[in-house]
């Protein structure tokens, strides 16, 4: 990913108010971000942490999507739970389901979509190798690391058009 401004950040939402766009809280280390291993940016917002935040290029443009997390219990550092991008598995609440706001009419009525996300959203730095698990056990992949890449990038892009169509 190419490196973002904050301005092109805070006008990059299109699920959410330009009000809500502009006191959103960026990443504390937004300025230190290893944009060459970044798909897309992803934080929960250091204020108020059920909400988070994806920005992506997607056709053509900067697109940010704001998130919330579901506001369940953490589960058990044993049980686990797959991260529907990166496909990691993770377990003590690092994986949690986040909901999106459709656009337009669709989403002013209410509707959103879910998905299964990891709950730091660091996917891009799963994928690479660049993060493991806490538990240390990551599952071993029998497909190199830019297979894992696409395959992570086509599953964003299978969650942002649920949030794209009407």
């Amino acid at each position: 990913m190419e490196p973002i401004t904050e301005r092109e950040i805070r006008t990059s939402f299109v699920n959410c108010s330009k009000g809500e766009a502009q006191r959103l809280g960026l990443p504390a280390d937004f300025a230190d971000k290893p944009w060459a291993d970044l798909d897309f940016l992803g934080w929960r917002d250091p204020g108020a942490p059920e909400r988070a935040y994806l920005v992506v290029q997607h056709e053509g443009r900067t697109v940010g999507i704001s998130l919330r997390a579901s506001g369940g219990s953490a589960r058990g550092f044993s049980a686990r739970s797959m991260c529907s991008i990166c496909l990691t598995t993770r377990t003590g609440g690092g994986v949690v389901l986040m909901t999106a706001r459709r656009i337009g009419e669709s989403g002013r009525n209410g509707n959103s979509v879910g998905q299964y996300l990891c709950s730091d959203l660091q996917c891009s730095l799963f994928v690479r190798g660049i993060k493991g698990s806490a538990n240390g056990h990551d599952l071993d992949e029998t497909v190199d690391v830019d297979s894992r890449i696409a395959r992570a990038d086509d599953n964003l892009r299978a969650f942002l058009k649920r949030i794209f169509t009407e």
